[in-house]
């Protein structure tokens, strides 16, 4: 791939930040390898954000020659009381259902799962030794105690909630990931910004630079009409740490199983998620099925060579849009009905993860998903 075709890869959709571009385009000419990493809390089951918006991002990566790595994040995990703060349980699902889930995402979309890199945190920590504690004493040495509180956001927390000392190691570690897996590409959700600026601010012991992507926050399927108004003003206002908690709140999120639809749901409940959905009618902005076709569908069409035929259920006719553009806009405009996009988001959703559904309702990644069912009712 030429430089350019490297960058558009890169910073195409999902991609909703890089700090910087010019900088990204600066080493991609520099022809500098490019490390890539993204951790990954072990907290439940693997819903389309992480799945496949997280690993739609990985294979765009692959594509433009960068070498691509996942941290299976247990002790970050343990920290964050998740699965009942049960270490050996967290181990448990990481290398198992996690990680087959991560893999089997990742193919959905068309990446390479045998071209990542996967590191147990624990495992590497043991293997990196004293060299990871040194890093993350330079982190910690270069960040106050108050920027570390300011961050726990990243932990989907709110700032300002009363947390445990260990917690505040978090933000410190994560970052001390990123430099001991000499990642100069690290990659997250837009929720990971403040970890990610924190490197950006403690580079220069490690000798690199980081360059961080920060992909878009899939909304949750249990938005209401008043949290879209409150995180809108929040936009309009520009108050900025609002406007991010408003983020948080309203992403698809593994511990809200009604705001997620995971990688292995059946037919009956994607559409039942999504049928029972808010849509706001000519809306755009915060509208999850409007972030579904745009982050998930248009994607998956655009890699199968494929474009959005849109079925009327009232016309009984069906409309063929060539591009995402072209069917925003019809919606903005009221020709679209909700439930017609509705009933379209879930049928190509349906198409799109037939495979991972059929490996862990039907095929060698049952095993898995029953043991993380068995977890998750008895934790």
């Amino acid at each position: 791939m030429s430089v350019e075709e490297k960058f558009n890869a890169i910073t195409r959709n999902p991609t909703e930040e890089v700090l910087t571009k010019e900088f990204l385009r600066e080493q991609l000419e520099n022809n500098t390898p490019l490390n890539h990493y993204i951790g990954f809390e072990i907290s439940g089951k693997v819903h389309l954000g992480t799945g496949i918006l997280c690993m739609q991002k990985i294979s765009d990566f692959q594509q433009a020659g960068v070498t691509t790595n996942i941290l299976l994040a247990d002790y970050h995990s343990w920290i964050n009381n998740k699965l009942g703060g049960d270490l050996s349980t967290i181990k448990k699902v990481a290398g198992g259902y996690f990680k087959e889930a991560l893999a089997m995402s990742l193919k959905a979309v068309g990446g390479e799962p045998s071209k990542v890199k996967f590191h147990l945190g624990s495992k590497f920590y043991e293997d990196i030794g004293l060299e990871y504690l040194e890093s993350l004493i330079k982190v910690s040495m270069n960040i106050t105690l108050n920027r570390a509180k300011r961050s726990i956001t990243i932990m989907g927390r709110k700032e300002g909630d009363s947390v445990k000392f260990g917690q505040l190691l978090y933000v410190p570690m994560q970052v001390s990931d990123l430099f001991t897996l000499k990642a100069n590409l690290p990659h997250g959700g837009m929720d990971q910004r403040k970890a990610h600026v924190i490197a950006l601010e403690t580079w220069k012991p490690f000798g690199f630079k980081p360059i961080p992507v920060h992909h878009h926050l899939l909304i949750g399927m249990h938005i209401t009409k008043e949290q879209r108004q409150k995180i809108l003003l929040a936009k309009q206002s520009g108050n900025r740490e609002e406007f991010e908690e408003g983020v948080v709140e309203l992403k698809m999120s593994k511990s809200q199983p009604n705001s997620a639809i995971f990688i292995h749901d059946t037919e009956e409940e994607i559409k039942a998620k999504i049928k029972g959905s808010y849509c706001p009618a000519r809306e755009l902005e915060v509208n999850p099925i409007i972030d579904l076709q745009r982050y998930v569908i248009w994607p998956y069409l655009t890699r199968t060579n494929q474009e959005f035929e849109l079925f009327n259920g009232k016309t009984k006719q069906t409309t063929v849009y060539k591009t995402r553009e072209q069917l925003e806009k019809a919606y903005q405009e009221g020709k679209i009905h909700p439930l017609d996009l509705k009933e379209n988001v879930a049928k190509y959703l349906i198409e799109l993860l037939e495979p991972t559904r059929k490996y862990f309702l039907e095929g060698k990644g049952r095993k898995y998903l029953e043991e993380m069912n068995e977890i998750l009712i008895t934790r």
